[in-house]
């Protein structure tokens, strides 16, 4: 899966189950590491480089939907540079 298609996937802050925001977060970051209900990935970059996801039923949290689209936009960027 590209940045790109996991963009694509991720179009909508609502009605993302929470299995492939996991599957996606997985795929373009490091971890998880489990603390309790929350899922933590690193991210390849400094300062926040923490992406955290938990459940919300069978959906993924929209707010957390939204932070893992940016983080992806900031690798994408990061990408372009190199």
């Amino acid at each position: 899966m590209s940045i790109d298609e996991a963009l694509e996937a991720l179009a909508s802050d609502t009605n993302i189950k929470f299995k492939d925001l996991l599957k996606i977060c997985e795929n373009f970051f490091e971890g998880p590491k489990i603390k309790g209900s929350h899922h933590i990935f690193k991210a390849p970059w400094q300062g926040q480089p923490w992406v955290n996801i938990q459940k919300d039923g069978n959906k993924a949290k929209s707010y957390q939907v939204k932070q893992v689209r940016e983080a992806l936009l900031k690798l994408k960027e990061m990408e372009k540079k190199v």
